[in-house]
């Protein structure tokens, strides 16, 4: 990091002071969609107004943009980014697109960052190869950690292992060893991490004629523990994609879930097998249907997205040989980008353009229709928390909604920084935002 780099930190920093909320405010963001893979949080007291002058605990810059998550352990946080743009770099291979914005760096980077100020710990070259396509950049998905170490996978493909001082524990280049990605836009799936293994998909086909596949690798070691192949028939671009897999709980067994090409899968924990299938998230067989926003388990249901339509509500399989899944109910008004967020009631839905809907979440009963709750373009998922819904458009605009059958505007917040493809973070009663130019802790001064 330049010196420059580093004053420039130091004089965006503030002091920190105690969070708002008491002690018992959960810590730990280790994942994407948060501890508990669905973008809810227990926390309380978070911050519903603020702007770059009023709740700005700190606001530290980033080498680059990207539209990774930020990820929370302790007073840690996590972020993947290309790294800032030099004349002595590679030049970064620009691909297609309507944006004209800055490629970002030559190179891929994990760092570390202290939450308390936003200092820099550690940073670590994850190698090159960074490339532009659209809304993306190979510093798309999001990192994730057990407390002890973080891993992290590249949309070039490199999947590398650190303890919390930095040091690199174990490293593997995927597309040498199974053979390129072929997505359209670019690998963005983030890792699953369970118990002791770190589970990966790779679902393409736009650009490749190889199959896509799930795989698993020992966290300790990155050794594959199983790697299975899974099968699609969906054509085109259909295909691809840029979901992340979640895991499913129930009675004591667990199953991987993952969405794409066409499909809604269950598959073993232990082996990678699939247990069970769904077919219904593209009925038209629609050569663009690529999937983005990724399933979320709540209540024992899976909810999958497609390109908008549909959306299925499903009754999984049981994990036995048989097993087999059920559609509950389904929606034509489902989400492209954003992830949905579940209280366990009801589902919430946030749609590109910033109009919200809510249906019962396990008969489909509709709460409330098409609502503007927000103007742009929204590509970072809701977070639901406090009775609250935050929902931030590409803009930096932060539209704070009330839970429940009402979806009543509170607050409407803007930052500086006005490219924003991340989702927020939570911790210690404290938003945390990775923005384009900005990585910012949002709470109570």
């Amino acid at each position: 990091m330049t010196t420059a780099w580093r004053i420039a930190a130091c004089v965006l920093m503030f002091a920190t002071v105690t969070p708002a909320g008491g002690a018992d405010q959960p810590v730990h963001w280790p994942q994407w969609r948060g501890p508990n893979l669905d973008g809810s949080s227990t926390a309380t007291g978070l911050p519903v107004d603020w702007s770059e002058s009023k709740n700005i605990v700190w606001k530290v810059p980033m080498p680059s943009w990207s539209g990774a998550t930020a990820i929370i352990w302790g007073d840690r946080i996590f972020v993947t980014s290309p790294s800032r743009p030099s004349k002595d770099d590679p030049n970064v291979a620009e691909g297609r697109g309507r944006s004209k914005r800055d490629p970002g760096g030559y190179y891929l980077m994990l760092m570390c960052l202290n939450k308390r100020d936003g200092s820099v710990r550690w940073q670590r070259k994850l190698g090159g190869g960074n490339q532009f396509l659209m809304k993306q950049n190979m510093a798309s998905p999001s990192p994730v950690t057990d407390g002890e170490h973080v891993w992290v996978m590249t949309g070039t493909g490199v999947l590398a292992c650190f303890d919390f001082d930095g040091k690199e524990r174990w490293r593997r280049d995927i597309q040498s060893e199974y053979g390129k990605f072929g997505l359209n836009w670019g690998f963005a799936s983030s890792p699953l991490l369970l118990e002791n293994q770190l589970v990966i998909q790779v679902l393409h086909g736009m650009k490749t004629d190889e199959p896509s596949y799930l795989f698993a690798v020992d966290k300790q070691t990155g050794k594959t523990m199983w790697k299975v192949d899974r099968p699609t028939d969906a054509p085109m671009e259909a295909p691809d994609a840029y979901t992340t897999p979640t895991i499913l709980r129930r009675d004591g067994w667990a199953q991987i879930i993952v969405s794409g090409g066409d499909y809604l899968t269950g598959h073993s924990v232990k082996t990678g097998r699939e247990v069970w299938r769904l077919a219904g998230l593209n009925p038209q067989k629609n050569e663009y249907y690529r999937t983005i926003a990724s399933p979320m388990v709540a209540g024992g249901m899976v909810f999958a997205c497609s390109r908008k339509d549909p959306l299925m509500a499903v009754r999984p399989g049981t994990g036995g040989a048989d097993a087999k899944a059920t559609t509950a109910w389904k929606t034509r008004l489902g989400p492209d980008v954003p992830t949905p967020v579940c209280d366990g009631k009801n589902l919430y839905i946030l749609r590109d353009n910033g109009v919200m809907l809510c249906f019962d979440a396990k008969t489909g009963d509709e709460v409330y229709g098409e609502t503007r709750v927000g103007r742009g373009t929204y590509s970072a998922s809701p977070l639901l928390a406090d009775g609250k819904i935050y929902i931030t458009n590409e803009t930096g605009t932060t539209t704070v909604v009330a839970a429940g059958p009402e979806p009543k505007p509170l607050a409407t917040n803007q930052l500086a920084d006005k490219w924003v493809l991340a989702s927020f973070a939570v911790s210690e009663g404290r938003l945390f935002l990775r923005a384009s130019e900005s990585l910012y802790c949002i709470g109570s001064q």
